[in-house]
């Protein structure tokens, strides 16, 4: 292991030309990517975009075809093993011994780290809030349901309080007030101690709310990157949402031409309409739309999601998209 430490600059993560080769196929083609110490970095990507390969490389479950990556100051090749020392990584698959209880892999995970008896207990009892489980704790985790076996995933994960955390999908498959707890436990993370947080996620309000940056990667690049307040700024002040009846491609057209119009965008019945002030272009539009033949059945006016951005750059909408390499 070298002795090189956390990188001058204050990077926790930082990726320079990487790239992953799957036979012909460039997953990852390129990624210059930096994040900050004690950021959360949100990483959106529709299906097959290299989302989880990139993540994979980073936690040295993966190794790179070229190019190169550090995280905690560690070269994720040549010093691997200090790398994983320092990270904490709740993959969207929990690989856990259905045999073992929850309280044993735990305590197991304490041991790989090399933490004292006494600190396992102390993490573990810290952490059990988190997993919120109750006696289950106790039980065999073949007898958890998938909600169960994804929170206790996550407290295995910061057993050993990681420098970076690495979260993909974190909150699949949990109940929405499970979901807030783990947002607020993120929070606290980050907040408290700092924690560096690395989080791939479905929910677009998820990285909404936690993420302080939100890149966007496809067919193996990144193409949009910021917080997501200036990714949403940047595609529109408004955006205005027609579902018609009639040719769509018609009423696209007829809606790019009105005054203050920014990208349209036609899909299933659907025109969704950028526009720097959507209080004055809503009627334009309207009149545009009946001009050109279609029935509107619905109009409506409201503020850019990251979905809207989302669909900007990568022509898929995020709802629409599934598990990637």
């Amino acid at each position: 292991m070298s002795n090189t430490g956390p990188s001058a600059d204050g990077a926790a993560i930082v990726a320079s030309e990487l790239v992953r080769c799957f036979d012909d196929v460039r997953a990852v083609d390129g990624v210059n990517l930096e994040v900050a110490t004690g950021e959360i970095y949100g990483f959106l990507g529709p299906n097959g975009a290299g989302k989880s390969t990139m993540m994979r490389m980073l936690c040295t479950l993966l190794a790179p075809t070229s190019g190169q990556a550090r995280v905690a100051g560690y070269d994720v090749v040549k010093d691997s093993g200090a790398v994983r020392l320092r990270i904490g990584l709740a993959l969207q698959d929990a690989a856990l011994d259905p045999k073992l209880t929850g309280r044993e892999v735990l305590v197991l995970q304490g041991r790989y780290y090399g933490l004292r008896r006494d600190e396992i207990a102390e993490r573990v009892a810290s952490l059990e809030p988190l997993i919120d489980i109750g006696d289950a704790l106790d039980r065999q985790i073949r007898t958890y349901s998938g909600g169960m076996k994804r929170r206790l995933d996550l407290a295995a994960a910061l057993v050993h309080n990681p420098d970076v955390l690495f979260l993909d999908e974190p909150t699949t498959g949990l109940d929405p007030v499970t979901r807030a707890r783990v947002w607020e436990e993120v929070r606290m993370l980050n907040a408290e101690l700092g924690m560096t947080i690395f989080l791939t996620t479905q929910y677009l309000e998820e990285a909404d709310a936690l993420a302080g940056r939100v890149g966007i990667i496809d067919h193996g690049q990144i193409v949009a990157e910021g917080s997501p307040d200036e990714l949403k700024r940047s595609i529109g002040a408004d955006v205005v949402i027609a579902r018609i009846d009639g040719d769509l491609e018609a009423a696209r057209k007829a809606a790019s031409e009105v005054d203050g119009v920014g990208r349209v965008d036609a899909h299933g019945h659907e025109v969704s309409i950028a526009v720097s002030n959507g209080a004055q272009a809503i009627s334009p539009i309207a009149v545009a739309l009946d001009a050109c033949g279609v029935t509107v059945r619905e109009l409506t006016l409201r503020t850019p999601t990251l979905d809207d951005v989302f669909f900007e750059f990568t022509g898929n909408r995020i709802l629409e998209s599934g598990s990637d390499k």
